[in-house]
C-alpha cells in the first residue's frame, strides 16, 4: 500500500491525480475516471481563467460545475495578475465553489505564454510570489497547490526557485511536469528533475508528471524519484480505466490491470458521449464534442481508416452506436495500445511577451489586461 497524499484536509489515497486538460477533463470525463477508480484519487477541472471567473463568464461558470458525487471538488486556475487571482480565489472560498485550488504554471500553449502566463510565469520570481501570496491568503481554509514545468527552456530553468517560493508562501503541494515549455510534449520527461525538486522542498508533497502511460510507469516514477504521488494526463486519453489500473497497482494488486476488449471500449465510448450530451444539454453537441476522443479510444484496434473517419463525424448517439456495432467487437486489447497517446510535438520556440527574459525579477507591465478571458485553455 502507498502512503496517502495529504492536500490540506483532504487525503488522496492512492496518491493519483488527473491532470487538468483543456477540452478534456470536464465533468463527464471526470465522472468516467472516478467511476473506474471507485471514487479514489483526485480529479481536477479544466483550466479556469481567473478573469473569466471573476466576470462570471457563462462558459466558465459551466466548467466549474461539479457533480454532487465529486469530493473533493478541485478547480485549476490560470492567471497572471495577482489582484485578479486573489479575487477569483476569494470568490471560490466565499461562495463554496470548490474544496481545493490548483494554480497553473505549466501550460506551454502560445496564447498563454504570450501573455506571460502558464509555464512562462515562474521565470518572474517576484510575480510568482505575489500571485501565490494573494491566492493562499484569499483561500482561507482551502488548500492551494500548483503545477509547473522545469522552466522555459534549458537556458531558463526555474523549478527549484519556484519550489522554494511556493513553500515560503504556504502552497500545500507542487506537481512538476518534467519538461520545459520549449519541449511541449516532445522527447522524454526528465524524472531526475522531479527527484531533485523532492530533495529541494522536503517540507511539502511533490507530485510527478510526464510519461506515465501505464500503472507500472506510475509505480516506477515513485520508486525512482521519491515523489509523493503522480499526476496523469495524456496517458488516460481514450482510456479512463487507467485509473482502475492505478488504484490496483498502488494497492498492490498489479495483476488486476484492465485489458478491455473492443466491445467494452465501445460501451465506454457511448457512455462518454451520452454524459457529454447530458452535461451540455444537447445530444448532438455532446456527440460532436466526443469526436476528438474517437481516435484515442480506438488506438491499436483493427478499425479501417474509412470507419475511423465515419465514427469521427457522427452527430447522434444512434449513429455512433450503429457504427461501433459494425466493428469486430470481439477484438482483445491490442499489444502496444498502452503506449504514448495525445500530442507529442516538441522543441517549439516559446512565445513570450517582449523583453520577458531580460530580468527574472522585474514584473512591470503585467496587469489585468494580460489575463485571458476564456477558460479551458
Amino acid at each position: 500500500m502507498s502512503t496517502p497524499l495529504r492536500i490540506g484536509p483532504h487525503t488522496v489515497q492512492p496518491p493519483v491525480v488527473l491532470a487538468p486538460m483543456a477540452g478534456i477533463t470536464n465533468a463527464p470525463f471526470r465522472t468516467l475516471c472516478r467511476e473506474f477508480s471507485g471514487g479514489k484519487g483526485l480529479f481536477v477541472s479544466e483550466m479556469i481563467t481567473t478573469r473569466a471567473l471573476v466576470e462570471r463568464n457563462e462558459k466558465t461558470m459551466q466548467l466549474i460545475h461539479f457533480d454532487e458525487t465529486e469530493r473533493p471538488r478541485s478547480i485549476q486556475l490560470y492567471g497572471v495578475d495577482p489582484a485578479t487571482v486573489g479575487k477569483a480565489v476569494r470568490m471560490i472560498a466565499e461562495e463554496d465553489l470548490a474544496d481545493h485550488i490548483d494554480l497553473n504554471f505549466g501550460c506551454p500553449v502560445p496564447k498563454v505564454t504570450r501573455k506571460g502566463g502558464g509555464s512562462a510565469l515562474p521565470y518572474k520570481r517576484n510575480l510568482l510570489r505575489a500571485i501565490l501570496r494573494e491566492a493562499v491568503s484569499g483561500a482561507g481554509d482551502l488548500p492551494v497547490t500548483m503545477k509547473m514545468r522545469k522552466g522555459i527552456d534549458d537556458d531558463h530553468i526555474t523549478f527549484l526557485d519556484a519550489g522554494r517560493i511556493a513553500v515560503e508562501e504556504g502552497v500545500t503541494s507542487i506537481a512538476l511536469h518534467g519538461r520545459t515549455a520549449a519541449q511541449h510534449y516532445g522527447g522524454t520527461a526528465d524524472w531526475d528533475a522531479i527527484a531533485r525538486l523532492k530533495e529541494h522542498v522536503p517540507e511539502i508533497p511533490v507530485l510527478g508528471n510526464g510519461d506515465i502511460w501505464s500503472a507500472e510507469d506510475a509505480l516506477r516514477m515513485v520508486r525512482e524519484t521519491g515523489c509523493d504521488g503522480v499526476v496523469v494526463g495524456r496517458g488516460c486519453l481514450g482510456r479512463p480505466w487507467l485509473f482502475a489500473d492505478l488504484v490496483a497497482a498502488f494497492e498492490g494488486r498489479t495483476q488486476d490491470i484492465a485489458r478491455p476488449a473492443l466491445r467494452e471500449v465501445a460501451d465506454v465510448m457511448v457512455r462518454h458521449a451520452t454524459l457529454l450530451g447530458e452535461w451540455i444539454g444537447d445530444e448532438a453537441r455532446g456527440v460532436i464534442d466526443f469526436r476528438k476522443h474517437v481516435a484515442w479510444y480506438l488506438k491499436g484496434f483493427a478499425v479501417g481508416s474509412e470507419m475511423r473517419k465515419r465514427l469521427a463525424i457522427t452527430s447522434s448517439l444512434e449513429e455512433l452506436r450503429s457504427g461501433l456495432d459494425e466493428l469486430d467487437l470481439g477484438q482483445p486489447w491490442p499489444a502496444g495500445a498502452d503506449g504514448p497517446r495525445g500530442r507529442t510535438s516538441g522543441n517549439n520556440r516559446v512565445v513570450l511577451p517582449d523583453g520577458w527574459l531580460k530580468d527574472p525579477y522585474d514584473c512591470a507591465g503585467i496587469g489585468e489586461d494580460a489575463e485571458l478571458d476564456t477558460s479551458g485553455g
